[in-house]
């Protein structure tokens, strides 16, 4: 059931660390991290990565971080959406949120790492690219057997060139 109220992004404060940690928690099958590793994505990667919040509640993060050889590509790590946000088109706002923040002036392109059975991560930038007339491609990259030793399924980067128009702060 959808709560009355707007959602607001914003970027994240250390406080959010351990929210966030909950959020990442409760959405299957995303990999969680420690509640610290959250903590430094709140406070050193606070410009590139959102928060949702309604009402006071959180109910959506990205970690991303812009590579740091290049200042052109912007790396989604993590996507997360409350159930009680689920069906609204959430992480594609916060991308578009994200985006448009000066610290993302010089993005031409998102990567992201996905692996085949996360539908809602295919789905999710899938949709972004199309919404925004933005090539999609995705090859394997950290491979099971190779990066995991077998303990993890591969992950295929996905890269999205943006159009002229996006990844240019408003």
């Amino acid at each position: 059931m959808r709560r009355p109220g707007a959602i607001a992004f914003r970027k994240p404060m250390p406080q959010d660390g351990a929210a966030v940690w909950q959020l990442v928690s409760a959405c299957k099958p995303l990999d969680e991290n420690s509640m610290y590793c959250n903590l430094i994505q709140c406070d050193h990667f606070r410009d590139t990565c959102v928060v949702a919040e309604r009402d006071g509640a959180l109910l959506g993060w990205i970690s991303a971080y812009v590579l740091p050889n290049d200042p052109e590509t912007l790396f989604v790590w993590q996507v997360a959406v409350s159930e009680a946000a689920r069906g609204e088109g959430l992480a594609g706002r916060m991308l578009t949120h994200l985006l448009s923040r000066e610290e993302a002036r010089d993005v031409t392109r998102i990567q992201t790492t996905i692996t085949r059975d996360n539908d809602a991560s295919w789905a999710l930038f899938k949709r972004f690219a199309s919404k925004h007339g933005a090539e999609l491609d995705a090859q394997a990259h950290y491979a099971q057997d190779t990066h995991f030793q077998g303990a993890h399924a591969t992950e295929h980067m996905v890269t999205i060139k943006l159009p002229a128009a996006m990844g240019r702060a408003a």
